[in-house]
């Protein structure tokens, strides 16, 4: 397997979910949206894996649930006996994460994607509207961890590296992540875990 990620991005995720499972990959660092790695993903976004005999697989959440399904051992999810409800609960927070966290931090570091106007004030405005967003769902992240440090079932899994990953946006905005007591409880534990660090050494992000 071959991992393309650019550092601080969502493909941490990736990255981390493959140093627990502990099997041999290699990671390439990309420039995202550069004409040769839209060679390799014509999205131009991270992470993407590729696997042999299979073309590059995309989207963080599609690539998460191939790694579970493959890497039984590695418990990054439910296994294939799992009930539908323990199916539903991992399948609704990779939603939330994906379909309403990932989105909220877009108009704040690309607000021109937001608006046809140049005026800095205009994109000024889309960034603290933004913030609100943000809030939002780090608020409602807040409300998911306040029982555990786990985001799904009682162990790790592999929501935690996806929302651990785009957390560490908020420290750009107002209000970063310390400000939420169950989400700092949440990012002191990831901060400990051995495959966040060797995955954040990796990037080159400690």
């Amino acid at each position: 397997m071959k991992l393309y990620f650019a550092p601080g991005t969502c493909a941490l995720a990736v990255h981390t979910v493959l140093k627990w499972i502990g099997k041999p990959f290699e990671a390439e660092q990309v420039e995202m949206g550069s004409a040769a790695y839209k060679k390799i993903n014509p999205l131009g976004a991270v992470p993407a894996l590729a696997v042999d005999g299979y073309r590059v697989m995309t989207q963080v959440d599609a690539i998460l649930n191939y790694l579970n399904a493959s890497f039984p051992e590695a418990t990054l999810g439910p296994n294939k006996d799992a009930d539908a409800l323990a199916h539903f609960e991992m399948n609704e927070t990779l939603a939330f994460l994906g379909g309403d966290f990932h989105p909220a931090f877009f108009p704040f570091f690309v607000p021109n994607r937001f608006t046809t106007s140049q005026d800095a004030g205009a994109q000024d405005a889309v960034r603290e509207a933004a913030k609100v967003r943000i809030d939002q769902v780090m608020t409602h992240l807040n409300q998911k961890l306040e029982q555990s440090v786990f985001l799904v079932g009682d162990r790790r899994s592999m929501a935690d590296p996806y929302a651990f990953a785009m957390t560490r946006w908020t420290e750009a905005t107002d209000k970063p992540w310390q400000e939420y007591p169950a989400v700092r409880r949440f990012m002191e534990h990831m901060h400990d875990d051995d495959g966040v660090i060797a995955a954040m050494q990796a990037q080159g992000l400690i």
